[in-house]
C-alpha cells in the first residue's frame, strides 16, 4: 500500500461528525465562558459606580458574581475534558475503526460506556437549555436600558424632561431596595450608556447568549451521534454472536463429517 492510499485510509477513519461537534462545543464554551466573565465584571463595575455607592448594600450581589466566575472556571474545564472523551469514543465506535482493525470486537462494558454517555449527554443538553434562558436575562435587561437611552437621544421623541426618564434596576432584584441611588434618570442615564463598561458588557452578554445556543446545538449533535454509535456498536455485538454460533455450527459438522469417514473405513 502507497503513501497516499495509507493516508486515505486513515482519513476516513476520522469521525467527522464528532470532530464538527467538538470544535463546535468548544467554541460556544470558550465564547460562554469568557464573554460571561468579563461582562459579570463589567456589570458590578456600572452598579457599584452608579447604582449601588455603598459596598453594603451589593455585598450578596458581589459574592454571588465571584461565585458564578468560579462556576465558569469549572464548565470550561469539564467541557474541555468531555469533548475529548467524546471525540476519541467517537473515533473508537465510528464504523471505519471496525475497516481499520479486523478484530474490532465489542463488549457489554463498551455498550454500557455508550449508553452512559448517550444518558450524560441528554442531561447536559437540558440543563444547557436552561443556562441558554439564564444567558438571555441580562441581555433582555441591558436591551431596555440601552433602548431608553436610544430613545432620548432620538430626534423624533417629544419629550418636555428627560429626567422622568429612568430606569431603576432594584425593582429586577439585583439590588435591595434601600440600595442608594438604586435608579439612574435623564443625563445621568446617558452617561451610564456612554461608558465603556456598558457598551463593552451588553455586547458581551449577547456573545456569551450565542455561545450558549451554539453549545446547545453542539451537544445536541453529540447526542445524535452517541445514539448512532451506541446502536452500531448493538448491531456489531449482535453480528459477532451471529458469527460465532456459526463458526461453532461448521466446527461440529466437520467433526460430524469426520466421525463418519472414520467409521466408514473402519468397516471397509
Amino acid at each position: 500500500m502507497g503513501c497516499f492510499e495509507c493516508c486515505i485510509k486513515c482519513l476516513g477513519g476520522v469521525p467527522y461528525a464528532s470532530l464538527v461537534a467538538t470544535i463546535l462545543c468548544f467554541s460556544g464554551v470558550a465564547l460562554f465562558c469568557g464573554c460571561g466573565h468579563v461582562a459579570l465584571t463589567g456589570t458590578l463595575t456600572i452598579l457599584e459606580n452608579h447604582f449601588s455607592k455603598i459596598t453594603t448594600d451589593h455585598a450578596m450581589l458581589t459574592d454571588i458574581i465571584q461565585l458564578m466566575q468560579y462556576v465558569i472556571y469549572g464548565i470550561a474545564s469539564f467541557f474541555f475534558l468531555y469533548g475529548i472523551i467524546l471525540l476519541a469514543e467517537g473515533f473508537y465506535t465510528t464504523s471505519a475503526v471496525k475497516e481499520l482493525h479486523s478484530e474490532f470486537k465489542t463488549t457489554v462494558c463498551g455498550r454500557c460506556i455508550s449508553g452512559m454517555f448517550v444518558f450524560l449527554t441528554y442531561i447536559l443538553g437540558i440543563a444547557w437549555l436552561g443556562v441558554f434562558g439564564f444567558s438571555a436575562v441580562p441581555v433582555f435587561l441591558f436591551y431596555n436600558m440601552w433602548s431608553t437611552c436610544a430613545a432620548m437621544r432620538s430626534p423624533m421623541a417629544n419629550l418636555t424632561s428627560i429626567d422622568s426618564i429612568c430606569v431603576d434596576v432594584r425593582q429586577y432584584g439585583i439590588i435591595p431596595w434601600n440600595a442608594t441611588p438604586g435608579k439612574a434618570c435623564g443625563s445621568t442615564l446617558g452617561d451610564i450608556c456612554n461608558t465603556s463598561e456598558f457598551y463593552l458588557s451588553y455586547h458581551l452578554y449577547i456573545v456569551a447568549c450565542a455561545g450558549a445556543g451554539a453549545t446547545v446545538i453542539a451537544l445536541i449533535h453529540y447526542l445524535m451521534i452517541l445514539s448512532a454509535n451506541w446502536a452500531y456498536l448493538k448491531d456489531a455485538s449482535h453480528l459477532h454472536a451471529y458469527q460465532d454460533i456459526k463458526m461453532k455450527e461448521e466446527r461440529e459438522l466437520q467433526d460430524i463429517q469426520s466421525r463418519s469417514k472414520e467409521c466408514l473405513n473402519s468397516y471397509s
